[in-house]
């Protein structure tokens, strides 16, 4: 498996929540009060400006605070000076023109007296600061202004504002429009800080129950925007963090996302929003994949069974069903053991063989090549699972049936592959006569994104298929190189070059077992 596939930078939902139907009379007396405000809104910012807004939020600050703690049974008593608090909010949100002035914000002490708000009684007054706080951290604005927003967000972090944050999450009601806008803002939040400061991913999950409030969303069956954006925020949690992973696989996670997806099993999604969601819930399958413990769940959780009948069913996830299976089988001989068990050969390899469902959607070549890819990958973690016994035997005897079939497609993937390589290389060689300068890591990369790794992977299954001794299998796969002008001197060539560049992310002990089994593979081929 190609850890690379691993979802990369989340792309963003496409709009909040839909404001609610509102056909009522329009108010004059409110558009003429928005113009009034308009007018009264200072036109150029400078840190003069800034220390005026700030002293103006501060004093509309407490002179609510004193007026709830003097008539805390009268709301009629404060709901002026809350009204005033909610126009300085709004006022501050001109902040997001001049991200430069971040750091004089904090200094002033103004981000504390925001980050306070989100905690405040009247919701609609938190509701405000979040949407402020959106503002100010929205990709858009802050894109520029890295060093500015660094600062921000480690004020922000500083003085709790992912916690409060969170906890603002379990007191609003999707029932209710603003508040469901207010939860897609929150959420949006979250997601900028993480942006800017990625540590926010683990500190996030180590100090709130963001967590269990995701994981509580994505139960919920029916569609909504802030069940799309509640996926896109748990891909992100998950993607790059291993404490995460492992953390949400303890929560019963494995087993809430199967079920998430088992509702795709037999049906498409019903529009674009939805299909992107059940991504992103493939995505955070994908990545609570990676620790071995949460393998074992899915095992446990018939997570294996669940993607064949997915795959059997030829709906929209069935590439998403490939994909997760090949997570789960990577490094794990259990998964690879009972994907066999329950027939799983009799779905993959007629997918193998390139008869591959295709929608109207996903009929572009790339879709089947990443098929392809996956479905090599899932075929080489076979290999390196299942060593021995009866399982072995049945999954060799597909290569040796209806003639050898399943032999030529290989061989034809690894001419497919083995020219793009050589076409890049090339490419590299050329740049290095134009005096580019190109190191041997760069240029291992750019082959690696040209193929080569997929390449590697065709060559260890021909090494497995070489190295079972079986002379009918043998004389093909001879017979095929020679076809192409080449000799098992060339396979071991890529054999060679993968041994030379396994990494150790998967520990020293690993990496130690693979480069032993490739040598072993480089031997024969000799």
């Amino acid at each position: 498996m190609d850890l690379s596939a691993t979802p990369h930078k989340r792309k963003r939902s496409s709009s909040p929540p839909p404001p609610p139907d509102s056909a009522a009379p329009i108010d004059f007396s409110l558009l003429e009060a928005l113009e009034k405000s308009q007018h009264n809104t200072v036109e150029t910012l400078d840190l003069k400006t800034l220390k005026k807004l700030a002293l103006s939020l501060e004093r509309r600050l407490n002179a609510n605070t004193a007026a709830r703690l003097k008539y805390p049974d009268t709301p009629e008593k404060f709901a002026d000076s809350e009204l005033e608090l909610h126009d300085e909010l709004q006022k501050l949100k001109i902040l997001a023109g001049a991200p430069e002035l971040y750091p004089d914000l904090v200094s002033l002490g103004t981000v504390n007296s925001i980050t306070g708000l989100l905690n405040h009684d009247n919701t609609d007054i938190a509701i405000d600061a979040v949407t402020l706080l959106q503002d100010l951290t929205d990709a858009d604005v802050i894109e520029d202004n890295e060093e500015s927003a660094q600062v921000l967000v480690d004020a922000l972090v500083e003085n709790n504002a992912v916690e409060l944050l969170v906890q603002n999450l379990s007191r609003l009601n999707d029932s209710d429009p603003d508040e469901s806008t207010a939860i897609y803002n929150t959420l949006s939040t979250i997601e900028n800080l993480i942006e800017v400061k990625p540590s926010v991913a683990e500190l996030v999950c180590e100090k709130t129950k963001l967590l269990k409030w995701l994981q509580a969303r994505i139960k919920i069956r029916e569609f909504d925007s802030n069940k799309q954006y509640a996926s896109e925020i748990l891909a992100i949690l998950l993607q790059n963090s291993n404490a995460n992973q492992k953390k949400f696989g303890q929560m019963n996670g494995v087993d809430t996302l199967l079920q998430a997806v088992a509702m795709y099993k037999s049906r498409d999604p019903k529009t674009g929003d939805e299909e992107e969601m059940v991504e992103n819930l493939f995505d955070c399958l994908c990545c609570l994949l990676m620790p071995l413990e949460n393998k074992e769940r899915f095992v446990k959780a018939e997570g294996v069974e669940l993607m064949i009948i997915i795959m059997n069913q030829k709906k929209l996830c069935y590439g998403s069903a490939i994909r997760a299976l090949d997570f789960a089988m990577t490094n794990y001989p259990p998964a690879c053991e009972r994907f066999i068990d329950v027939m799983g050969l009799k779905t993959a390899f007629p997918a193998f063989m390139g008869k591959i469902p295709l929608s109207k959607k996903n009929k572009k070549n790339r879709y089947k090549e990443e098929l392809e890819e996956r479905l090599i990958s899932l075929i080489a973690s076979l290999f390196g699972g299942i060593l021995r016994g009866s399982r072995r035997e049945r999954l060799l005897s597909k290569f040796v049936e209806n003639e050898y079939e399943k032999i030529d497609r290989l061989m034809e993937l690894y001419m497919r592959y083995s020219d793009r390589v050589k076409a890049e290389t090339e490419r590299l060689n050329e740049l290095e006569l134009d005096d580019f300068v190109i190191d041997e890591e760069e240029k291992y990369n750019r082959k690696l994104d040209s193929g080569l790794y997929t390449l590697q992977l065709i060559s260890v299954i021909v090494g497995h298929l070489w190295t079972s001794e079986h002379s009918g299998m043998r004389a093909r796969i001879e017979l095929l190189l020679k076809q192409q002008k080449l000799t098992k001197k060339d396979v071991k060539d890529i054999l060679q070059e993968y041994h030379d560049n396994i990494g150790d992310l998967e520990g020293p002990e690993e990496k130690e077992r693979t480069q032993s089994k490739i040598l072993k593979f480089i031997s024969a081929f000799s």
